[in-house]
């Protein structure tokens, strides 16, 4: 059972001919089981899961499991384009003691909701780890529907989903708790904008690559919700969303590197076609963030 609470997609710290920085990447995932983690997302979107070399892929994911010393559940991406090649990264990982891969839908054809059961189910077979749904419509180019959660609801080893879609969690929460579906299945929400209304209506588990920069801010929003403070856990919120707006008023990615670069973890954590933020756009990130007293 996982706990409630914030689980962090973490970003990848690159050098500049994409080798991972693993020292950093190491501080990051120690400071998220600082801040209080329910959990981990290793190469994710935030996390640069379809951009890294494959010689990094190993490595990234080593690390995170040896950086985090078993404080809580590691899950790595398996993210790719068809379901012998997802199983490629999957076999890529035998060895290491992690909690679950994750997988969006295939994000280069459209598919339809049989199509997705069928890829679904052939992962979960084939995987010796718990496999978890990733719900990325805007990147994968294809949507989980509630049609292909029910046609996987046999699927014993998948365990749960990451979905930023409020209706398909509420419909999937409400039916493992009237046990219409498994009750081992866990619902992750990672619509960023709108945690506090999830949490008040029963989904106590979020995931966000934000929190990867917020962590103070994602460890003391959670105990607010937690104690019945929903005014001081929406409020914190809204440090953690005010900053997001900050990043896209240029390209998020670039923002996040310069953020995570203040918080000291040296690296790029953006795909190396960016371009860096500009100065204007590095003052408001830095004022941002000193106003949040994040450093």
């Amino acid at each position: 059972m996982l706990n409630s609470g914030f689980y962090t997609a973490l970003g990848t710290p690159l050098d500049s001919g994409g080798w991972l920085a693993a020292g950093s990447f190491a501080r990051e995932v120690e400071d998220q089981v600082r801040f209080g983690a329910s959990g981990l997302l290793v190469m994710g979107s935030m996390g640069l899961g379809v951009f890294l070399r494959h010689s990094e892929y190993v490595r990234t994911a080593r690390t995170a499991v040896e950086a985090a010393g078993q404080s809580c559940p590691v899950f790595v991406g398996v993210t790719d384009t068809s379901v012998g090649r997802a199983c490629d990264r999957i076999d890529a990982l035998a060895g290491l003691k992690i909690d679950g891969v994750v997988a969006t839908a295939p994000y280069y054809y459209t598919v339809s909701d049989r199509e997705l059961v069928q890829f679904y189910s052939a992962l979960a077979q084939y995987s010796p780890f718990p496999v978890y749904l990733y719900d990325l419509p805007f990147a994968a180019r294809n949507k989980i529907t509630l049609q292909t959660m029910i046609g996987l609801k046999n699927e014993k080893n998948i365990k749960g989903i990451k979905t930023g879609d409020l209706k398909l969690a509420l419909q999937l929460q409400q039916m493992v708790d009237a046990q219409e579906y498994r009750e081992d299945f866990h619902v992750l929400y990672s619509g960023l904008d709108t945690f506090d209304q999830a949490y008040a209506q029963g989904i106590i588990r979020n995931l966000d690559g934000m929190f990867a920069c917020t962590g103070k801010i994602g460890q003391a929003m959670y105990k607010a919700l937690a104690a019945g403070d929903q005014a001081a856990g929406t409020a914190r919120l809204m440090e953690i969303v005010r900053l997001r707006d900050t990043f896209a008023q240029e390209q998020i990615f670039p923002s996040f590197t310069y953020a995570m670069n203040l918080l000291g973890y040296e690296g790029i954590f953006h795909p190396d076609y960016y371009f860096q933020p500009s100065a204007g756009q590095m003052e408001k990130i830095k004022a941002c963030m000193q106003e949040f007293q994040l450093i």
